[in-house]
């Protein structure tokens, strides 16, 4: 008779605040695994001989490595082992999307079951973040010696610039990164709510741990505007990383759009997270606080703004989406959450118009439903209209998060810059480089709005080139 199959054991739950508690605060909703969590969850690794998941990371991570030295109990081999290749596991550990990249390959996932790495990544991050920071940005106990004449510019200050900053500062470049605003971290400040991505816990951790490594910070500079990429050269930088994103958002395009009322969630979710407006009275930034809440968009930046709604003090929020809930391209957990804090799905809807009060200020939308077609050229189901099928919803509040493209500023001030047919940087994929000699880019303003561990694997692939070319510290 033939044995039966050893059972697959389930995952370990990850903690999190209890739904009626966590709308009333911008707390981490997941409060992390504790270490006897983390390593009964470490022991379901089968460390395979040819681990799926290492493909499936954007910057490779040697995780079987790490999880086994977590199982066994060597939290500083195991972060050690995270940092030879990711520059903010604190950061990917609560952001990436693991179930479609490393989970997504883990070959439990048939079973249902996959080791939960993003939330061993987390805990083992978190756990050594209270060490010294030489050894938090490059894995290693002693700071190196840092060249000032291998001098390299990251313009941009979000996780495609830090990844790069931190490789090149690990392996003795001068690094100096110039940010826009008066915050530094890009996305990770003004995009990612605080429920998602403590501030000073972890991205203010991570960006002082790069001080120490003699990475300099120029706030409140905007590329194109009060420098230029030839000023920079001329100022002795070696190599130049252009690394500011794609934050400039798209409308809808329908009547209405400027009512007051009508955000674009850039807009709002800055005001908040960059602006503090959760935070009042200690920060005064004007926000409206909508009663009834209306978020048009199906991914994580739609999910961010309607949580944020809710914790703001919505009585309703709604997510209004022309597909279905189960195609939406958010986050599976994002969703999960929103739908057990209160946000409703309005799926299979499109809106038409913006609809005014006396006053001129948004109350309503209308919305034409919609029903699943033709595959169009992307594989999904298109949405085709419902003749005779319109409603209206009750709206004072309305944030687009439809997606963002490429700012212009930097673009058009450096015209030698070739771009894509959808107006990104063009690069070689194989080391990040522009037309420009000597200029790389990577993350969203290369590939278009994409997720923070892509971001990073442009910035690592860049930075290793520069390192090569500045003849930096290789890799061990």
């Amino acid at each position: 008779m033939k044995a039966s199959k050893k059972p697959v054991r389930p995952r370990v739950p990850m903690p999190v605040q209890p739904p009626e508690e966590r709308i009333r605060n911008f707390d981490e909703v997941a409060t992390g695994y504790t270490l006897e969590m983390a390593a009964e969850e470490a022991a379901r690794c089968l460390q395979c001989k040819k681990p799926k998941c290492v493909k499936g990371c954007p910057v490779e991570v040697p995780i079987p490595q790490f999880i086994a030295h977590l199982a066994a109990g060597d939290i500083d081999a195991a972060y050690r082992t995270l940092k030879s290749t990711n520059s903010l596991p604190a950061v990917c550990g609560r952001v990436c999307p693991q179930e479609v990249q490393c989970e997504g390959e883990c070959i439990l996932t048939a079973k249902g079951q996959p080791v939960a790495i993003g939330r061993l990544e987390r805990f083992v991050a978190d756990e050594y973040m209270h060490r010294d920071a030489c050894g938090l940005i490059s894995g290693k106990p002693e700071c190196p010696l840092i060249d000032p004449h291998k001098k390299v510019a990251c313009i941009g200050s979000g996780p495609a610039s830090l990844t790069a900053a931190g490789y090149l500062a690990a392996r003795g470049c001068k690094v100096t990164v110039f940010e826009a605003l008066h915050e530094l971290g890009g996305v990770l400040v003004y995009g990612i709510p605080e429920f998602r991505l403590p501030k000073e816990k972890i991205v203010a951790k991570e960006v002082n741990a790069l001080r120490e490594l003699e990475v300099d910070f120029v706030r409140n500079r905007v590329g194109g505007k009060t420098f230029s990429i030839g000023e920079l050269f001329a100022q002795g930088y070696r190599a130049v990383f252009i690394g500011v994103g794609a934050g400039l958002p798209r409308f809808l395009g329908i009547p209405g759009e400027n009512l007051n009322g009508v955000f674009s969630a850039n807009e709002y979710l800055t005001r908040v997270n960059l602006g503090r407006a959760y935070s009042f009275p200690d920060y005064d930034t004007p926000i409206i606080r909508g009663r009834r809440v209306t978020v048009f968009g199906g991914g994580n930046v739609a999910m961010d703004a309607a949580r944020t709604a809710l914790r703001l003090g919505a009585d309703s929020v709604h997510i209004v989406y022309r597909r279905t809930v189960a195609e939406m391209p958010a986050r599976h957990e994002e969703v999960e959450h929103a739908m057990e804090e209160g946000v409703k799905m309005q799926e299979l809807c499109a809106p038409i118009a913006f609809v005014p009060d006396a006053e001129g200020c948004l109350s309503g939308v209308r919305l034409q439903q919609m029903q699943l077609g033709e595959p169009d050229q992307s594989g999904r189901r298109r949405p085709v209209p419902v003749e005779g099928s319109e409603l209206l919803l009750p709206t004072d509040l309305a944030v687009i998060a439809v997606g963002t493209r490429s700012n212009p500023v930097l673009l058009e001030a450096e015209p030698e810059l070739d771009l894509n047919r959808w107006g990104y940087i063009s690069i070689n994929s194989d080391t990040g480089e522009t037309s420009i000699p000597d200029v790389f880019a990577g993350g969203d303003i290369v590939t278009g709005a994409a997720t923070v561990i892509l971001a990073m694997g442009a910035g690592r692939t860049a930075a290793k080139e520069i390192a090569r070319r500045l003849g930096c510290q290789p890799d061990d």
